[in-house]
């Protein structure tokens, strides 16, 4: 069982745990199950960027990046070096571990 720390850069919006998170799910499955608003425009394909979030600790529970999602991080507003898919970053099943999770403002995309 995983424990997710979400925080968020977007003003007026607090951080969120959660805890007892089962593998095999994606940090954004995580979310959204949880009422957490994580855009996510191509249905959790790895065909976009706007689950983009800030990965800032737990990698070793999930996947290394790919070369298709690096491709589409590259497209994302702000990258950083800890910058992930939310749709890509699957969970390990039979591990558990605290994940630390920053979820860029959103708000920004909508004034583009």
């Amino acid at each position: 069982m995983y424990t997710i720390h979400f925080k968020f850069e977007e003003k007026g919006l607090e951080p969120i745990t959660l805890q007892n998170i089962t593998g095999g799910q994606s940090i954004l499955e995580a979310a959204l199950e949880n009422n957490i608003e994580l855009h996510h425009n191509c249905g959790m394909v790895c065909a976009c960027s706007t689950c983009h979030i800030y990965l800032e600790q737990g990698e070793d529970h999930v996947p290394e990046i790919s070369d298709k999602e690096e491709d589409f991080i590259d497209r994302a507003r702000n990258p950083k070096l800890s910058s992930r898919l939310g749709c890509q970053c699957i969970l390990a099943e039979d591990e558990s571990g605290t994940i630390e999770v920053t979820i860029p403002d959103q708000s920004l995309i909508h004034g583009e």
